[in-house]
Protein backbone atom coordinates (compact mmCIF):
# COMPACT_ATOMS: atom_id res chain seq x y z
CA UNK A 1 0.00 0.00 0.00
CA UNK A 2 1.28 3.44 -0.90
CA UNK A 3 2.45 5.34 2.08
CA UNK A 4 -0.32 7.35 3.55
CA UNK A 5 -3.25 5.45 2.62
CA UNK A 6 -5.77 3.60 5.11
CA UNK A 7 -6.04 -0.08 5.95
CA UNK A 8 -8.07 -2.30 4.24
CA UNK A 9 -11.04 -3.11 6.04
CA UNK A 10 -12.16 -6.58 5.50
CA UNK A 11 -15.62 -7.64 6.60
CA UNK A 12 -15.81 -10.72 9.61
CA UNK A 13 -16.08 -13.79 8.85
CA UNK A 14 -19.34 -15.61 9.66
CA UNK A 15 -18.90 -18.55 11.63
CA UNK A 16 -21.90 -20.36 11.32
CA UNK A 17 -23.05 -22.50 8.74
CA UNK A 18 -25.27 -21.19 5.80
CA UNK A 19 -27.19 -22.85 2.91
CA UNK A 20 -27.67 -21.92 -0.39
CA UNK A 21 -30.88 -21.47 -2.04
CA UNK A 22 -30.97 -19.36 -5.41
CA UNK A 23 -29.25 -16.27 -5.56
CA UNK A 24 -29.48 -15.97 -1.75
CA UNK A 25 -28.04 -17.37 1.36
CA UNK A 26 -30.65 -18.39 4.48
CA UNK A 27 -28.95 -19.45 8.22
CA UNK A 28 -29.67 -23.11 8.98
CA UNK A 29 -32.14 -23.86 11.85
CA UNK A 30 -30.06 -26.23 13.64
CA UNK A 31 -29.48 -26.43 17.22
CA UNK A 32 -25.30 -26.05 17.67
CA UNK A 33 -23.75 -28.81 19.99
CA UNK A 34 -27.07 -31.13 20.31
CA UNK A 35 -27.53 -32.62 23.02
CA UNK A 36 -25.13 -31.09 25.74
CA UNK A 37 -26.28 -28.40 27.37
CA UNK A 38 -30.09 -29.28 27.18
CA UNK A 39 -31.55 -28.40 30.27
CA UNK A 40 -30.09 -24.82 30.78
CA UNK A 41 -31.40 -24.13 27.31
CA UNK A 42 -34.43 -25.11 27.68
CA UNK A 43 -34.97 -23.75 30.90
CA UNK A 44 -33.32 -20.16 29.32
CA UNK A 45 -36.05 -20.78 26.88
CA UNK A 46 -38.82 -21.73 28.87
CA UNK A 47 -38.50 -19.11 31.62
CA UNK A 48 -38.06 -16.13 29.08
CA UNK A 49 -41.12 -17.03 26.98
CA UNK A 50 -42.99 -17.23 30.05
CA UNK A 51 -41.77 -13.54 30.95
CA UNK A 52 -42.55 -13.16 27.19
CA UNK A 53 -45.79 -14.63 27.70
CA UNK A 54 -46.65 -12.59 31.04
CA UNK A 55 -46.04 -9.28 28.29
CA UNK A 56 -48.09 -10.17 25.49
CA UNK A 57 -51.47 -10.28 27.81
CA UNK A 58 -50.72 -7.00 29.87
CA UNK A 59 -49.59 -5.66 25.66
CA UNK A 60 -53.22 -7.24 25.04
CA UNK A 61 -55.26 -5.79 27.88
CA UNK A 62 -53.56 -2.38 26.76
CA UNK A 63 -54.34 -2.20 23.56
CA UNK A 64 -58.11 -3.01 24.11
CA UNK A 65 -59.75 0.10 24.06
CA UNK A 66 -57.00 1.58 20.92
CA UNK A 67 -57.38 -1.19 18.56
CA UNK A 68 -59.40 -3.96 17.39
CA UNK A 69 -60.09 -7.31 18.04
CA UNK A 70 -57.65 -8.92 15.43
CA UNK A 71 -54.99 -6.63 16.80
CA UNK A 72 -55.23 -6.85 20.12
CA UNK A 73 -54.50 -10.41 19.76
CA UNK A 74 -52.79 -10.30 16.76
CA UNK A 75 -49.99 -8.10 17.78
CA UNK A 76 -48.96 -9.93 21.07
CA UNK A 77 -48.99 -13.12 18.90
CA UNK A 78 -46.71 -12.08 16.55
CA UNK A 79 -44.27 -10.48 19.43
CA UNK A 80 -44.38 -13.50 21.19
CA UNK A 81 -43.24 -15.46 17.92
CA UNK A 82 -40.30 -13.24 17.19
CA UNK A 83 -39.37 -13.35 21.05
CA UNK A 84 -39.21 -17.58 20.71
CA UNK A 85 -37.89 -17.40 17.22
CA UNK A 86 -34.92 -14.74 18.58
CA UNK A 87 -34.48 -17.01 21.78
CA UNK A 88 -33.97 -20.18 19.92
CA UNK A 89 -31.71 -18.05 17.64
CA UNK A 90 -29.66 -16.75 21.01
CA UNK A 91 -29.68 -20.08 23.17
CA UNK A 92 -28.38 -21.57 20.01
CA UNK A 93 -25.99 -19.25 19.20
CA UNK A 94 -22.07 -20.93 19.47
CA UNK A 95 -20.98 -18.00 22.60
CA UNK A 96 -24.42 -18.22 24.23
CA UNK A 97 -24.63 -22.07 23.98
CA UNK A 98 -21.03 -22.63 25.06
CA UNK A 99 -21.93 -20.89 28.52
CA UNK A 100 -24.78 -22.33 28.83
CA UNK A 101 -23.57 -25.87 28.58
CA UNK A 102 -20.81 -24.73 30.83
CA UNK A 103 -23.06 -23.50 33.07
CA UNK A 104 -24.62 -27.01 33.25
CA UNK A 105 -21.45 -28.62 33.54
CA UNK A 106 -21.06 -26.54 36.66
CA UNK A 107 -23.79 -27.38 37.99
CA UNK A 108 -23.56 -30.55 38.02
CA UNK A 109 -20.25 -30.89 39.80
CA UNK A 110 -21.51 -28.63 42.74
CA UNK A 111 -22.11 -30.86 45.99
CA UNK A 112 -25.66 -30.26 47.07
CA UNK A 113 -27.09 -31.22 50.14
CA UNK A 114 -29.28 -33.77 51.13
CA UNK A 115 -33.21 -33.77 51.46
CA UNK A 116 -32.94 -34.40 55.51
CA UNK A 117 -30.38 -30.88 55.50
CA UNK A 118 -32.80 -28.84 53.28
CA UNK A 119 -35.74 -29.24 55.17
CA UNK A 120 -33.90 -29.20 58.41
CA UNK A 121 -32.31 -25.36 57.41
CA UNK A 122 -35.74 -24.74 55.68
CA UNK A 123 -37.64 -25.41 59.72
CA UNK A 124 -34.94 -22.88 61.44
CA UNK A 125 -35.29 -20.08 58.95
CA UNK A 126 -39.18 -20.51 59.49
CA UNK A 127 -38.95 -20.76 62.96
CA UNK A 128 -36.27 -17.31 63.42
CA UNK A 129 -38.20 -15.22 60.77
CA UNK A 130 -41.50 -16.02 63.02
CA UNK A 131 -39.78 -15.57 65.98
CA UNK A 132 -38.70 -12.11 64.13
CA UNK A 133 -42.46 -11.05 63.08
CA UNK A 134 -43.44 -11.35 66.49
CA UNK A 135 -40.53 -9.13 68.61
CA UNK A 136 -41.04 -6.78 66.07
CA UNK A 137 -44.86 -6.92 66.37
CA UNK A 138 -43.83 -6.01 70.23
CA UNK A 139 -41.57 -3.25 69.49
CA UNK A 140 -44.05 -1.61 67.26
CA UNK A 141 -46.73 -1.78 69.93
CA UNK A 142 -44.20 -0.16 72.56
CA UNK A 143 -43.55 2.89 70.51
CA UNK A 144 -47.67 2.54 69.22
CA UNK A 145 -47.78 3.53 73.18
CA UNK A 146 -44.91 5.70 73.83
CA UNK A 147 -45.94 7.76 70.96
CA UNK A 148 -49.43 8.40 71.95
CA UNK A 149 -48.60 9.01 75.44
CA UNK A 150 -46.05 11.85 74.71
CA UNK A 151 -48.69 13.04 72.22
CA UNK A 152 -46.79 12.54 68.94
CA UNK A 153 -49.82 11.10 67.53
CA UNK A 154 -53.18 11.57 68.67
CA UNK A 155 -54.78 8.40 69.85
CA UNK A 156 -57.04 5.71 68.30
CA UNK A 157 -54.08 6.43 65.26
Amino acid sequence: MPKGTPPRLVPPQRKFRRETKGTHTVPKFEIYKKGQGKYTRILTFLGVMVVGLIGAVILSDNLAPLVGTYLRYGIPVVALAALGALMFWLVNRPKSADFLIATEGEMKKVSWSSRKEIVGSTKVVIVTTFIMAVILFGVDIVFKVLGTVIGLWPKGF
